[in-house]
């Protein structure tokens, strides 16, 4: 496996994301910012935070899968919601939850979760890139 998760001692020990990933793969892919989107450019989830963050989780294992990958191989994701207060979390891991549960996944690379005033378009609530090292 290209990416090992590792949580070292004096630093805040989470179960949803690790604080460190230490990554052995010789390629590294680069996924775009993944919003709420489906193959037809439609908003799945409009004004629905949780929903939104599931459809960006399915977007980002569309493509890792387009490059033989899958989301044991991401090594760090990046998260842009839109004014982002702190009890927006819950919604924002609910919708990750769904995603997982669907996917059949446990993803927990290290992560930044950063607030922004807005994104592309006024329907979109939450971006989410990832980076992920391959064989």
């Amino acid at each position: 496996m290209p990416i090992t998760f590792v949580n070292p001692p004096g630093l805040p020990q989470f179960d949803i994301y690790h604080q460190v990933a230490v990554a052995s793969g010789s390629r590294l892919a680069f996924i775009a910012g993944q919003v709420s989107w489906d193959a037809d450019q439609k908003t799945v989830g409009a004004g629905d935070l949780a929903a939104q963050v599931e459809q960006c989780y399915l977007n980002i294992a569309k493509a890792l899968d387009g490059i033989g990958a899958t989301f044991d191989n991401v090594a760090k994701l990046t998260v842009y919601v839109v004014d982002y207060t702190p009890d927006k979390l819950a919604v924002f891991l609910e919708g990750a939850a769904a995603a997982a549960k669907k996917l059949g996944i446990t993803p927990a690379p290290p992560a930044s979760l950063i607030g922004v005033a807005a994104l592309d378009i006024p329907d979109h609530l939450v971006e989410i890139e990832a980076t992920a090292a391959l064989d």
